[in-house]
């Protein structure tokens, strides 16, 4: 017997117990048991200080009578981590997601009685990777033309402009006040300073989740009204209180505002450009850098594709608040890597909390494949090429590299960039060896549509 097999306190069998589910059956032995509790109970002899006492010479007997429940539960909290650590090294196991027990917490520690206990772990799916080079994959020319520039120029326009209250809202313009959001009793968001736009059509978004009615119901409100709005709570909502809720949103309007364009001539001031011909060109160039990344990602789509479409495997059943969470913040990320505007970004983050399951469980699929694939070619990543993703993601929106490195921090999504450079990396590997067709936007769009029909 190896020494480290020596050194272990515990023993554990391992059986399925659904897909990706694995239950760990773990017993410490009695004498390990015993050993532990009065090893707990040596040190709070030598270090307690009771009344009448000197210190380390209290009677053992008091110290276990009021200290007993918080010693066997302490020594019992050691011993469940030592002996999980143990099962999951022993076994070779890829947790991932937290360890769950319904029996743990009845389960009491005694002297010269061995402590047994389930565990429910979730772990990393087994699959087989095919062969993937000379995968085809069609590539779009994309040529960015003037009706693109002005387009551009025009949301530039409208991005710098001013705000013009107005009496009542029309559509397009924004409202701003104090958002509450309610799932019965309780209070799931409280904003003052919230701010909505009202749509063009009947849906609309309103503190991050889309509602089919929107217009019908918030109606021609003026500065100083409560509009009440009700809607049922997306099924994948990151925050659990909101799923399939029936939500109430009160908004109590500050403010109606109408954005004013802002001049030709004060933006061509504003980037320090001397002609409307200089302005047009700087947005042409950063246009076709989004081309760009466009063209790549449209690339990247099909690769993932077609991982989707060749794997099998079976998931975790549990697709936790954490994973939908995680769905989000990889949307986010690449919406803000595309140059997406902010406002368009949010609805269409709230538009993906209405995704049915099988979006869910799509990412989640995707998210196991690429890492694998990563793994399996030895993609690595550098702090250069996060910063350098950041940079790209504060160009395309016009903010500065800083700012948006502290936003990132603040809201702890960094760590999703890294994991979307990861996997970037891990789909332009494949892209690398694949057999690319180049082919126009109409041939593109077209073979696009055959795809989906």
């Amino acid at each position: 017997m190896s020494e480290s097999t020596e050194q272990r306190i515990s023993t554990c069998t391992v059986t399925d117990a659904g897909p990706c589910l694995k239950r760990l059956a773990i017993e410490v032995p009695a004498d390990v048991v015993t050993d532990r509790i009065n090893e707990s109970f040596d040190a709070l002899v030598s270090e307690a200080a009771l009344p009448g006492f000197r210190k380390g010479h209290a009677p053992r007997g008091l110290l276990e009578k009021r200290f007993g429940e918080s010693v066997h539960g302490e020594t019992k909290s050691q011993l469940v981590a030592s002996a999980y650590s143990e099962a999951i090294e022993e076994h070779s196991l890829k947790v991932i997601g937290d360890p769950i027990s319904e029996s743990l917490p009845d389960v009491a520690l005694e002297k010269g009685q061995p402590l047994k206990f389930e565990v429910d772990i979730e772990v990393l799916p087994t699959f087989e990777v095919p062969e993937l080079d000379k995968l085809a994959i069609k590539k779009p020319v994309v040529e960015v033309n003037d009706k693109m520039v002005a387009e551009e120029i025009e949301k530039l326009c409208l991005a710098e402009g001013e705000l013009d209250e107005q009496e009542t809202p029309a559509a397009g313009d924004y409202i701003s006040g104090h958002g509450i959001m309610k799932a019965g009793d309780e209070v799931i968001h409280d904003i003052p300073g919230a701010v909505v736009q009202l749509p063009d059509g009947d849906e609309g978004m309103i503190l991050g989740v889309m509602v089919p009615n929107f217009a019908k119901q918030v109606g021609k409100p003026k500065a100083g009204d409560e509009i009440n709005i009700k809607t049922k709570g997306p099924e994948h909502h990151e925050v659990e209180a909101v799923r399939g809720q029936d939500l109430q949103i009160s908004f109590k309007i500050d403010r109606i505002d109408r954005i004013v364009p802002a001049k030709i001539e004060s933006l061509i001031e504003q980037f320090g450009m001397e002609t409307k011909d200089q302005l047009e060109e700087a947005i042409k160039t950063r246009n076709e850098q989004r081309a760009v990344a466009e063209q790549q990602m449209v690339m990247r789509q099909q690769v993932a594709s077609h991982l989707l479409k060749s794997i099998e495997m079976e998931l975790p059943e549990r697709l936790t608040a954490k994973q939908s969470e995680r769905m989000l913040q990889r949307k986010r990320a690449e919406l803000m890597y595309r140059g997406v505007d902010p406002m368009e970004l949010e609805t269409h983050i709230a538009k993906l909390r209405e995704a049915s399951a099988s979006e869910a469980a799509r990412e989640t699929k995707l998210f196991f494949i690429l890492n694998k694939v990563a793994e399996d070619r030895g993609v690595q990543i550098q702090q250069a090429e996060v910063d350098g993703a950041i940079a790209q993601m504060a160009f395309r929106q016009g903010v500065r590299p800083e700012g948006l490195r502290q936003q990132l921090i603040q809201n702890k999504q960094i760590g999703t960039i890294v994991q979307q450079v990861l996997e970037h990396k891990a789909l332009d590997a494949i892209i690398s060896t694949a057999e690319i067709e180049e082919v126009t936007r109409d041939e593109w769009e077209a073979y696009a549509k055959s795809q989906n029909d």
